[in-house]
């Protein structure tokens, strides 16, 4: 078959699906969406087993790299994810270690407190309401208020809810049955692929080699070299910009004498992993727990995060996500700003990397162009 045919026959499978999808929209795209809903616990284990692989495979380097004994090549890679997984875990768990005890505490002098507080309210409303003037306009607005009917709505709606509150029961523990299933689907999917790459990706590069035009591959793999290369470079820049954050937000709390500091650092620089507004979830759970203890200074604490997310948004992260993969701050602030407008927290953390690759790409090939690059 010569070039010209199977160039025809790709473009007239190509223009056949773009006729399809303009034909039958919403029955295309249900199609995808029903196929990503099935592959969701593989797609997961794909990312999964990206993240961990960054660290394994460096850890792999680290685990007698020249040793020539079969146990240990053996070994090396198994131990390698085992160490990984350790490492994660050990991380998360330290974390809620530190950060779990404290909000249960706060929760629970939350309760403890609340008697004492509403006496004080009560007390501050009599004194201000010397003359009776506030009971009297409650006790005349609710003279006339129709408490019969509000207990029969209540005890309709009440009637009504309980029937489905079985049915909702059994949906809620079935769907929290079938994400456990799903998880451990994707983390056993994860660990063949981490342990069986090479052989993976062999089998993958035969197939294209064997089907796929030489151009389309060298094209294919120089395109996936970069986007590794970013991915993995930004993953490295957001670790190391939630270390920063952490570090600084414990810092300043020590300094001004904030409660918990270590604790909610610690919290703020694990949520960091989230781009720009992972600093705000840990505020939010520093604040519940400073308040229990402290209304004012969980005041004085919302303006400190405040201070610092300005100084994480606009200097830190553009320059430390930004340096390790290579791109301008302005590039990044804009990815975040259009990801999180089209698909919200996923799309804030794709956004970077696959800005930057796309940058990567363009610059490359105007390097290239230009004589600059020559590969």
């Amino acid at each position: 078959m010569s070039i010209s045919k199977k160039s025809m026959i790709w473009t007239s499978i190509v223009v056949a699906l773009f006729l399809v999808c303009l034909v039958y929209p919403g029955q295309v795209f249900g199609a995808i969406g029903k196929l990503i809903s099935v592959l969701n616990p593989l797609i997961l284990g794909g990312v999964m087993a990206y993240a961990v692989n960054l660290l394994s495979r460096q850890l792999e380097k680290w685990l007698w790299p020249h040793a020539s004994q079969k146990w240990a090549q053996g070994s090396r890679r198994p131990l390698a994810i085992l160490f990984a997984l350790l490492i994660i875990v050990l991380v998360i768990a330290g974390v809620m270690r530190l950060v779990i005890p404290q909000f249960v505490d706060a929760i629970n002098s939350f309760f403890k407190t609340l008697p004492s507080t509403l006496n004080d309210v009560t007390h501050w409303l009599n004194q201000i309401d010397q003359d009776h003037t506030i009971s009297k306009r409650i006790t005349a607005a609710t003279a006339d208020f129709n408490w019969q009917s509000v207990e029969t709505k209540a005890t309709k709606y009440l009637t009504a809810g309980a029937s489905g509150l079985f049915s909702s029961t059994v949906s809620i523990f079935s769907n929290i049955f079938a994400g456990l299933i799903n998880f451990v689907l994707s983390f056993v999917f994860s660990i063949y692929l981490i342990s069986g790459k090479e052989k993976i990706g062999g089998w993958l590069n035969r197939l294209m080699d064997d089907f796929l035009p030489a151009k389309f591959v060298a094209k294919t793999r120089y395109v996936v070299k970069v986007t590794d290369k970013m991915f993995s470079s930004f993953i490295a820049g957001q670790v190391l910009e939630g270390f920063i954050l952490g570090a600084l937000c414990t810092l300043g709390m020590m300094l001004f004498r904030f409660p918990d500091a270590v604790s909610i650092g610690a919290l703020v620089g694990v949520s960091a992993l989230i781009p720009m507004i992972g600093a705000w979830i840990g505020g939010v759970v520093g604040f519940v727990l400073i308040a229990v203890t402290s209304p004012i200074k969980a005041i004085l604490f919302v303006v400190f995060i405040i201070v610092l997310q300005q100084v994480e948004g606009n200097l830190i992260y553009p320059r430390v996500v930004g340096g390790t993969i290579g791109l301008p701050g302005i590039l990044v602030l804009g990815a975040i700003t259009v990801g999180s407008g089209l698909a919200g927290i996923v799309g804030m953390m794709l956004a970077v990397p696959v800005t930057a690759t796309l940058y990567r790409l363009m610059r490359n090939a105007t390097f290239k162009k230009e004589g600059i690059l020559k590969e």
